[in-house]
């Protein structure tokens, strides 16, 4: 099928530039694009209805009839784009975000690397990553995915919504499968996998009970399983997924994820002092006490053990907070901000709280 012509050069202009972008569509509106959180237009020619008619055919949806849909589009430079299809005041409407094909490292990404390299070579276990939505969640899990890939001779199956990154099978061999399109949901997706042969799993998110449940069947079973959580810190994961699990099944689902759980890790992305976004995080990995404080809900006392400098698979936020302070990559106002309890870091400079010096 032929591409269409307007909206093609459009693609193909962000996905020249180094800067991760979305394109904002709407017909008799200036087309828009999103890099670095904000917004600007391309250009000064508006979108016609026809532009907009063309490109929605091009991508399955009938525009007389449609009103939200999701899909995908190829642009003629070959890069793919995942598309949301929408109306907008009665006209149409689409906002088209790249697919990377380009996997930052751990080192890229200034994520503690020797944690997540240890976390990527078990051979079976749950690692969860957690954190507000555009955290960067699905890029470090693609980049634990890619160490995986680059390290380990195995299968790797992804169930995504939506993919957002392209794997080029090295040592791995990848099969990414997107819910609504290859399968119905992420439950369904992660059923099917294990009968697919997989070393490695990743589920885009634990959503509901059947999800988690069967995540933690497959880490049982000797699968590595990766899986995101949206929640703000640590505690809040271990929160959220105790109260997934029913009140009658909830004892033996923690006693599976005190044996299964081998990491956490929480991320946020702050406002850098070079102009671009620093990442920060706290993680745990999960070993002495640990396990027996995820059987008996103590989620203090996992909170508490987070903040101890005996584990280095275990740091704090205001721990990472103070490092990338002192390191000169955030401002003392941007680090204030980011603590739960702004005294806190005010207390860590002055070096009063033990547990952060």
């Amino acid at each position: 099928m032929e591409h269409p012509h307007r909206i093609d050069q459009l693609c193909c202009a962000i996905t020249g530039s180094n800067a991760t972008t979305d394109l904002y569509l709407s017909e008799d509106s200036l087309p828009h694009y999103r890099a670095q959180n904000a917004v600007s237009a391309i250009d000064d020619t508006l979108l016609s209805h026809l532009d907009l008619e063309t490109f929605w055919i091009h991508c399955g949806a009938d525009p007389n009839t449609t009103t939200d849909r999701d899909s995908a589009y190829i642009a003629s430079n070959g890069r793919r784009f995942r598309v949301n299809l929408n109306r907008q005041l009665g006209k149409l409407a689409a906002v088209l975000r790249p697919i990377e094909i380009h996997i930052p490292t751990f080192e890229q990404l200034r994520l503690p690397t020797l944690v997540l390299e240890d976390w990527s070579s078990r051979s079976a276990g749950l690692v969860l990553l957690t954190g507000p939505t555009g955290c960067g969640k699905s890029t470090t899990v693609a980049a634990c995915l890619e160490w995986v890939n680059q390290h380990r001779q195995a299968h790797i199956v992804t169930i995504e919504d939506p993919i957002e990154f392209l794997f080029q099978s090295k040592k791995s061999i990848f099969t990414q499968r997107e819910v609504g399109s290859d399968t119905g949901s992420f439950a369904q997706g992660l059923r099917s996998a294990l009968r697919q042969s997989p070393h490695v799993i990743f589920v885009g998110e634990i959503r509901d009970t059947e999800t988690a449940i069967t995540a933690l069947q497959a880490a049982e079973t000797g699968h590595l399983v990766f899986s995101t959580l949206h929640c703000y810190n640590i505690s809040d994961a271990f929160e959220r997924l105790t109260n997934l699990f029913p009140p009658e099944n909830r004892e033996s689902a923690l006693l599976i994820l005190s044996k299964q759980l081998t990491g956490v890790m929480a991320q946020r992305l702050l406002p850098g002092t070079a102009g671009t976004l620093t990442p920060v995080a706290e993680h745990i990995q999960i070993q002495g006490a640990a396990p027996n404080w995820i059987r008996e809900g103590a989620h203090q006392k996992i909170a508490d053990l987070i903040t101890r400098e005996d584990n280095a698979g275990n740091q704090s936020f205001l721990q990472s907070i103070l490092a990338e302070f002192r390191a000169g990559n955030i401002d003392e106002n941007t680090a204030t901000k980011a603590c739960d309890n702004p005294d806190d870091f005010a207390r860590a400079l002055r070096g009063i709280s033990a547990r952060i010096t």
